[in-house]
């Protein structure tokens, strides 16, 4: 079985940083993307960022661009991000996911395991 574990969740002033990470375990494959999404009770999960299977390829959500950042270590299969510049909009509960395909996308579709979750929340 895959798991994957999220960390670094936790609150956070206005303008301020987190960083959270999140590491594959069990039966994995480093060949594959990974992305953050995030959801609130009663809204659809957002994409926010997303990572190839190397890590040369990135995609970053139009609301988070220019403030979070994404990288990835292959050897321990890890994918960690940077938030700079919170806004409370930011708070959600954010999940890593890990695809079947190699290349960053942008669909929850495209992505077949999912962490439990880290709730963020950032206040005024």
């Amino acid at each position: 079985q895959v798991q994957l574990v999220e960390s670094g969740g936790g609150s956070a002033q206005a303008g301020g940083s987190l960083k959270l990470s999140c590491v594959a375990s069990g039966r994995t494959d480093r060949r594959y993307a990974m992305a953050w999404f995030r959801q609130r009770s009663g809204k659809e999960r957002e994409f926010v960022a997303a990572i190839g299977w190397s890590g040369a390829s990135t995609r970053i959500g139009d609301s988070v661009k220019g403030r979070f950042t994404i990288s990835r270590v292959t050897a321990t299969n890890t994918i960690t991000f940077h938030m700079d510049f919170l806004e409370p909009e930011d708070t959600d509960v954010y999940y890593c996911a890990r695809a079947f395909r190699r290349n960053p996308a942008e669909d929850s579709e495209d992505y077949a395991r999912w962490g439990e979750g880290t709730q963020v929340t950032v206040s005024s």
